[in-house]
């Protein structure tokens, strides 16, 4: 009875959250959720190597009364001792590789990021700034919002800058989460971004009212954000 209590009441609170992770709209987000299921996959297999072994040895060692004494000790087994270190270091190899290239590739301020001057046509400039407890969009001809607009199948570089503390932007289905500092710029893109209304919110506790620090980022097709834009 007390369980189900508990699992009534975690059920209320997950439902008041409509941010979904793991639900990607972008190529960014995209990428990034794969490599989150390569490396659970990685994990899973791990754990249900272990496990398997676990049942071997323990079908295969247990005690079923048909010894006497002390069972004989093995000191050693190089072919056990070379598998169990190479195959490790072999995981996370496997790992660390497309970790590091998605991490170069996507971190705040990586060198694949365009400047205004050598933007593509498809690419939009936003300056994004946070402050206790809103966050303001700037676009390129001036306007300025308290919601994000985005045009469809753009990629949108972002710069981001607090005017007090540290926030974090973070809209789950776009990307994941970036500092929002109070000292330095931040510069974020998020490429080929899809049509729709997605969640945003700030993931860094900035004080009383951090929980009402939310957003709307609306994708929209490229006319209709030309003509919001212009309006």
């Amino acid at each position: 009875m007390k369980f189900r209590t508990l699992l009534i009441i975690l059920l209320l609170f997950l439902s008041g959250c409509n941010l979904r992770v793991l639900d990607p709209q972008s190529d960014t987000a995209g990428i990034q959720t794969n490599l989150i299921y390569f490396s659970f996959a990685i994990m899973v297999l791990v754990l249900l190597t272990v496990f398997a072994l676990l049942a071997v040895f323990l079908n295969k060692y247990r005690d079923d009364g048909s010894q006497e004494g002390i069972p004989k000790q093995t000191k050693r087994n190089k072919k056990l001792e070379i598998a169990w270190t190479v195959i490790p270091i072999l995981l996370i190899a496997i790992l660390a590789v497309p970790t590091t290239v998605v991490t170069m590739n996507q971190s705040p301020n990586s060198e694949a990021i365009h400047s205004p001057e050598d933007a593509s046509p498809d690419e939009v400039f936003v300056d994004v700034q946070a402050k206790r407890y809103k966050w303001t969009f700037h676009y390129e001809n001036g306007k300025t919002s308290s919601d994000l607009y985005l045009p469809e199948g753009a990629s949108v570089v972002m710069t981001l800058k607090s005017e007090d503390v540290i926030h974090s932007f973070w809209v789950p289905s776009l990307g994941g989460k970036v500092d929002v500092l109070p000292n330095k710029e931040n510069v974020y893109e998020l490429e080929n971004v899809k049509q729709g209304e997605y969640k945003g919110k700030c993931a860094e506790f900035c004080g009383t009212n951090h929980a009402k620090m939310r957003f709307t980022t609306y994708v929209v097709p490229e006319d209709e954000y030309r003509e919001w834009l212009e309006s």
